[in-house]
């Protein structure tokens, strides 16, 4: 995806409006969204849903990454317990097995 034109991707919801199926066509052809202003003043992005969904998956993926670097930082700085004593808070706890099936 291509980045942002400002002459082409910027302008108003009424030019919007009057010409919403060329420009829905323009965003499914271009994958880049459409920033529409009201009274000069950006309000709304439209964007077309395969654009969306990869922006989507590309912010959960990064909270994904950045969870697992907090983790991995607790883990340095010594925080945390050793996993036969969370497999053992667990069993406790919740009654989960302290094997898996297959380990017997």
């Amino acid at each position: 995806m291509s980045t942002l034109t400002p002459t082409e991707d910027v302008l108003s919801l009424a030019e919007f409006k009057q010409n919403s199926a060329e420009l829905i066509e323009r965003l499914e052809e271009t994958g880049r969204p459409l920033v529409l202003t009201v009274d000069g003043e950006a309000r709304l992005i439209v964007q077309d849903a395969a654009a969306y969904e990869r922006l989507f998956d590309l912010a959960e993926r990064q909270e994904l990454i950045e969870g697992i670097r907090e983790s991995l930082e607790s883990m340095r700085r010594g925080e945390g317990i050793p996993f036969e004593e969370f497999k053992k808070k667990m069993h406790e706890k919740y009654g989960l097995p302290m094997e898996r099936p297959n380990e017997k």
